[in-house]
């Protein structure tokens, strides 16, 4: 057996640095500030240990836009190379120079790149790169050009100060990178919060001058300093203040409203993560933007797809993530599987937790107040992870319709001994539409139950994961039959009319309702609630709301309801007996369904029209 080693040609790999070496082609600005903000970073660590003793000077990264002669150029005044290193660091293909000087500083230095591939990214968008690069040494300059081929020429530079220019001699097919807009776009997005200040051109800004009528603007051009080298999640929180942390927040995303509140995470062991965390207003709706976390690596953007880093109901929240322990460039099942990324995964959702438990224990009467905004995150965590329920289970609110919020275990305590069917079972009756559910409530309360609101879209999952968890509660709505269980356990009322009579009414409501699909029962209510009233399986109106939700129906599910004649009713038991017509027996008993309908909003169109002229019929 013959061993040997495969030989990679350098004519073969710039192909493919300039197609594949980046997912996106826009990455390579970020890849070279990045390296400027390297050499950058490296001088003023050698100042600090005395190995630089020259002045330091102005340490400010320019973009440098030549659009008639197609360059960009980025410059620093970081450490420079020599010819020596230009050798050994732009002629051998991913040999990486933070690397070194990693190894040599790796106490004192607080280096971004460590794969040696992102020089070479100026590929992707330059038919030709040159580099003008002159050492803190005091070497004499050195100039080096390729044009993405193997061959290079090394020469002397035209160049006094310290540091590196990489120019672009952008391709014709990159020429959407000559326009000033776009550049600052890539800035704006990939350098907002290098830890080095980058300058791009000048912009405008408006001064006044005089008083009154007589003050006039000043327009004037200045620096146009693209980043901020210090952003708030750097910082200690002891050093922040509250508009301190809502001015970054309008920073990250301006004309935004307000942030809820915030967490800023600091780490450094067994990994390393900063960044501040926002609860945004999310008005009871999941139908947000998704996209909202920035993850970066030592100040550098990478992406605002986290959902490998932070479990997918975090990402409902804002802000920065971070942490140079997540690899810049790396695919999606690298980061599911790395030990650093799920170790963060699982301190995001504590810090996340525990926030929120402070708060609920802390200044109860504050959170409750913010729970009309949180309360979807809250349920949806729950729902999505099981450590996250366990943390703030106890924190999680329901409201009753008088506006009180309690726990679950509260509420359970508060209606336990009046809303237990016979199965044992607390009865937790809601709504999720006050005003339609207006005369069920009422209903309700005059038995002295109490109603909970339960009206987000998540809320169909969320009551199902609470009887999964609790045991002995099931949600059951205000106009469900399963009511009829607790009236009739509370009360044992008997009916005002003999069987014979009982009969009579069943069969005039079956000949009244004709083909509708309500199956007919008698209960003997008070005389207080209504004569008819219609109700819905609780079990089969959950399989209902559930599929439409997921965008589907019930196919040829017949809509199933009760039609529940209250035999104690005046009307029912009075009025439509004592009629001497049967024809108007009928009609009546006819009527009375209609309204029963139209109370659950079930009359529409050509049935509403008919129901109409029928009332006014009886006014009449």
């Amino acid at each position: 057996m013959q061993k040997g080693q495969i030989s990679v040609q350098a004519e073969n790999i710039f192909p493919i640095i300039k197609k594949f070496l980046y997912s996106d082609q826009e990455i390579f600005l970020r890849e070279l500030v990045s390296n400027a903000v390297d050499a950058t970073t490296k001088i003023k660590t050698l100042s600090s240990k005395g190995e630089f003793k020259g002045e330091l000077g102005e340490l400010v990264i320019d973009i440098l836009l030549d659009k008639e002669n197609k360059t960009l150029t980025i410059r620093d005044r970081g450490i420079g190379m020599t010819e020596e290193e230009v050798h050994k660091y732009l002629n051998q293909v991913a040999f990486s120079s933070a690397e070194d000087f990693l190894t040599k500083y790796k106490d004192e230095a607080n280096i971004i790149g460590h794969f040696g591939l992102g020089f070479y990214s100026a590929f992707m968008v330059a038919g030709t790169v040159e580099v003008q690069t002159k050492s803190y040494k005091g070497d004499a300059a050195v100039k080096w050009m390729c044009d993405g081929n193997p061959e290079f020429e090394l020469g002397s530079a035209d160049k006094d100060d310290r540091g590196t220019d990489i120019i672009l001699h952008i391709d014709d097919d990159s020429t959407e990178f000559l326009e000033q807009e776009r550049i600052q776009t890539l800035l704006d997005k990939y350098c907002k919060f290098l830890p080095v200040q980058i300058r791009f051109g000048t912009k405008t800004e408006t001064d006044y001058e005089g008083e009154g009528e007589d003050k006039k603007p000043i327009e004037r051009q200045v620096e146009n300093m693209v980043n901020n080298p210090r952003p708030a999640w750097k910082k200690l929180p002891a050093d922040l203040t509250d508009e301190d942390y809502k001015a970054f927040y309008n920073e990250l995303y301006p004309y935004s409203q307000p942030p809820l509140f915030w967490i800023h995470l600091n780490i450094d062991f067994p990994f390393n993560l900063t960044g501040i965390l926002y609860f945004p207003k999310l008005n009871n709706s999941l139908e947000v933007q998704k996209n909202k976390i920035q993850l970066y690596s030592n100040q550098v953007y990478v992406t605002d797809e986290v959902k490998e880093i932070v479990p997918e109901f975090l990402t409902l929240l804002h802000g920065v993530i971070d942490s140079p322990d997540i690899p810049l460039n790396v695919s999606r099942s690298y980061l599911q599987s790395d030990s650093n990324v799920r170790k963060i995964t699982s301190y995001i959702t504590k810090k996340v937790a525990d926030k929120l438990n402070d708060l609920f224990k802390k200044d109860r009467e504050n959170y409750e107040s913010k729970w009309s905004e949180i309360g979807v995150f809250v349920k949806y965590g729950m729902l999505s992870d099981e450590k996250f329920h366990e943390r703030v289970g106890g924190s999680a609110l329901v409201k009753s319709i008088d506006g009180k919020l309690y726990t679950i275990e509260e509420y359970t305590d508060k209606v336990k001994p009046v809303q237990t069917d016979k199965h044992d079972k607390v009865i937790f009756l809601y709504t999720n539409n006050v005003k339609e559910h207006h005369s069920y409530i009422k209903s309700a309360q005059s038995h002295g139950y109490d109603v909970i609101e339960f009206d987000t879209m998540i809320d169909n999952h969320f009551m199902q994961h609470v009887e999964s968890k609790g045991g002995d509660v099931t949600f059951v709505r205000v106009d469900s039959d399963t009511v009829d269980n607790l009236v009739q356990k509370d009360e044992t009322k008997e009916s005002v009319l003999s069987d014979k009579e009982q009969e009579k009414v069943k069969e005039l409501f079956t000949e009244a309702m004709g083909e509708s699909k309500g199956a007919i029962s008698l209960k003997a209510l008070s005389p207080d609630d209504h004569p008819v009233v219609i109700t819905r399986p609780e079990f089969m109106r959950r399989m209902m709301e559930m599929q439409a939700m997921q965008g589907g129906g019930m196919g040829e599910m017949p809509d199933m309801h009760n039609v529940v004649i209250n035999t104690n009713h005046p009307l029912v038991a009075d009025k439509m007996l004592k009629m001497k017509s049967p024809e108007k027996k009928v009609k009546f008993a006819n009527y009375l369904h209609k309204l029963a309908m139209l109370n659950q909003n079930m009359l529409k169109g050509e049935e509403m029209s008919k129901f109409i002229e029928q009332s006014i019929e009886f006014l009449k």
